[in-house]
């Protein structure tokens, strides 16, 4: 009996450290590869940039830093601890599968999937922002950030898109495993700032389906016009900073235009952008994971207003807050301080359950679904 015994443990031992291997084999993949060791090419037009300096991107607006506190801030681990279920729905977070309605020439409809995951249909072509059907925001599958809730809808079954557009490469808006399957699924080309495309050609994106843009760059897909203009953030997936840029962008048919910020600081760059690419019908702003100890890399609610009507913004539909855990804030805080503010400024915003298609033109009323889940 006891030499079963030594035999079942070691069986499960084994199969523990296999499953733990499956689980650590895509980390040095996940890392991606820095843009200065890849192609002459591509290091050429790094090197060219206006944003690049001294071997690596830089916020080119005065006062901001490079990121986040390289040192944990005083107090963190108490701060961690304290009102951890304040910073999780109380209950399951409602989800519908919607997606677009067919196609019309002039309509705009929009579905978020949670987090910063956005389909934009415009003038007939759809648009897929910042992908991320992962469980969790991490290298590793082990640990780091999880989702709070299921991806509403499969990428299998997603409609055929235009066009990918991903704003850096932190891992909640670049997932590798996200990217391998729409390369498999997809047909579309993958839009980035630059330097991403090294990460992308590691991961088995063809080069032709890789279209890499600085700040005020521009192309055009399915006769959309796409341009990447300004953020106040920072980029990195490994052990250093900023080895690609970061950016937000415009997209704009012949009658109606996007922005979406991905995530970024407020700076005085977005009423700039609104004075030469919008007024937009819709704007796609970051209102979570802010924190006093980064007030130059991510908007706070209040902030993220002041941008939407700095670039002529129409309606507003926030992102970048229900999905995963980034910041001490209660889960819906961002939410709740972007209503508030909505109403007392008189701004357009919609906030749709993930899942939820919207018509832009007819946008419902904010109706406080997460209200229950906030208790």
């Amino acid at each position: 009996m006891a030499g079963r015994r030594t035999v079942r443990r070691a069986l499960a031992g084994g199969a523990a450290l296999a499953a733990a291997g499956w689980a650590l084999r895509d980390i040095p993949a996940q890392l991606g590869v820095r843009p200065l060791e890849s192609g002459p090419d591509r290091v050429a037009r790094l090197r060219n940039s206006p944003q690049f300096r001294d071997g690596v991107f830089v916020n080119t607006m005065p006062g901001v830093s490079d990121g986040p506190p390289s040192a944990p801030p005083p107090n963190l681990l108490r701060d961690l601890l304290k009102d951890r279920d304040d910073r999780r729905p109380a209950g399951m977070v409602p989800l519908l599968r919607s997606l677009p309605a067919p196609p019309t020439p002039d309509g705009l409809h929009v579905v978020w999937f949670g987090h910063a995951s956005t389909l934009v249909q415009i003038e007939g072509k759809r648009v897929l922002f910042d992908p991320v059907w992962s469980e969790r925001v991490s290298p590793s599958r082990l640990v780091g950030p999880r989702r709070l809730h299921p991806v509403p809808v499969p990428l299998e079954e997603l409609p055929d898109v235009d066009a990918i557009v991903i704003s850096h490469d932190h891992y909640d808006h670049l997932d590798l495993e996200t990217v391998r399957r729409l390369t498999r699924l997809q047909k579309a080309p993958f839009l980035v700032p630059l330097g991403i495309g090294a990460h992308l050609e590691r991961w088995g994106v063809p080069m032709y389906r890789i279209v890499e843009l600085d700040w005020e760059e521009e192309t055009r897909v399915a006769g959309l016009r796409f341009v990447s203009t300004a953020a106040r953030h920072f980029s990195g997936r490994a052990f250093t900073r900023n080895d690609t840029l970061w950016g937000s962008w415009v997209v704009a048919g012949e009658h109606r235009r996007v922005f979406y910020a991905g995530d970024s600081g407020y700076f005085d760059g977005y009423a700039k952008i609104g004075a030469e690419h919008g007024p937009f019908d819709l704007t796609l702003m970051p209102v979570g994971a802010y924190s006093p100890a980064w007030p130059d890399i991510h908007m706070n609610p209040e902030e993220a207003v002041n941008a939407h009507f700095d670039l002529g913004g129409s309606l507003l539909l926030p992102v970048h807050w229900a999905t995963f855990t980034l910041a001490l804030h209660p889960w819906a805080e961002p939410v709740n301080r972007l209503w508030h503010e909505a109403k007392a400024r008189e701004a357009r915003i919609v906030v749709p359950r993930p899942g939820e298609g919207v018509d832009v033109d007819a946008a419902p009323t904010v109706d406080g679904w997460w209200e229950t889940l906030s208790l």
